[in-house]
């Protein structure tokens, strides 16, 4: 049996001090319990203790919800550098930079496939990519999900992770606000079911537009949902804000969503959803 935590140094006054080896163990940051690394991504990044839900990359969730095989598409959509945007970095590279943390050319990936054996559109965003925030190509790729998802008769499912609009687009990042609720509107008059999936976090130009147009609204436990963030409304009203502000728990409570859904429960959920509408559509 391997000893994880080996006495290897002494620690204050010559007691021994236990060493947790690199890329084993991470630490939980609700309750600072030390979880093992293979059975938290076992029990779907969710911590046994507290039920924390850590953040995890779009490919997770993809193979979570999906029965297998699917098709990824408009997989080579790159952002470009309209303004020539540059603070303390320039902006064509932090793209390279984020491509070559995540392996996506931007901030959402797309895919139809198949969940419980209904074919379906999934969009999900990831957050390691600059923040998950919109730009051009993330608010396109989404519009023309909603485009296949409309023209196949699909079922559309959206998995937001992201801290709002992309201001190194500027403009070009904000139309996409009104870009994909349009599309989401003609996807609505066609009679489409869309499944909106809110995580940890939800923000800024995302909440504001296709995150909240969801025919059915399902939010992880924990995840921060709002527009601007809580410490900017707790500066700008001068007031201490409830406890809980902008958690799903509170956001429900508020009415702004259907369901709060454990990411274990997800699929089973979303089955369900699926066959109620399959059998009823």
């Amino acid at each position: 049996m391997v000893d994880w935590f080996k006495r290897t140094k002494k620690g204050f006054l010559g007691t021994a001090k236990k060493v947790i080896p690199d890329g084993l163990w991470i630490k939980c940051p609700a309750c600072s319990e030390y979880l093992y690394k293979r059975e938290l991504d076992r029990n779907y990044w969710i911590c046994p203790h507290c039920r924390y839900h850590f953040r995890v990359a779009c490919d997770e969730y993809i193979k979570i919800l999906l029965d297998g095989e699917f098709e990824e598409f408009n997989k080579e959509m790159k952002s470009n550098d309209p303004l020539k945007f540059k603070d303390s970095k320039r902006y064509a590279d932090r793209l390279k930079a984020a491509y070559n943390k995540t392996g996506n050319y931007d901030a959402v990936v797309t895919v139809e496939g198949k969940l419980s054996g209904h074919p379906v559109v999934l969009c999900v965003m990831d957050f390691r990519f600059i923040g998950g925030s919109m730009g051009s190509v993330v608010g396109e790729k989404i519009a023309r999900a909603i485009d296949r998802a409309r023209e196949k008769k699909l079922s559309l499912m959206i998995i937001s992770s992201s801290g709002g609009a992309r201001m190194m687009e500027g403009i070009f990042s904000l139309m996409q606000m009104a870009k994909t609720s349009a599309k989401l509107a003609q996807f609505h008059e066609q009679g489409g079911l869309y499944i909106s999936i809110l995580t940890d976090p939800t923000t800024g130009g995302t909440t504001a537009s296709f995150a909240m147009l969801g025919d059915i609204i399902i939010a992880e436990p924990g995840a921060l949902i709002g527009f601007a963030g809580p410490r900017v409304i707790k500066q700008t009203i001068g007031k201490d804000l409830p406890e809980g502000f902008q958690r799903s728990e509170f956001v429900m409570e508020k009415g702004f969503l259907d369901l709060i859904c454990e990411r274990s429960e997800l699929k089973p959920t979303l089955t369900k959803i699926l066959d109620f509408f399959s059998e009823n559509g």
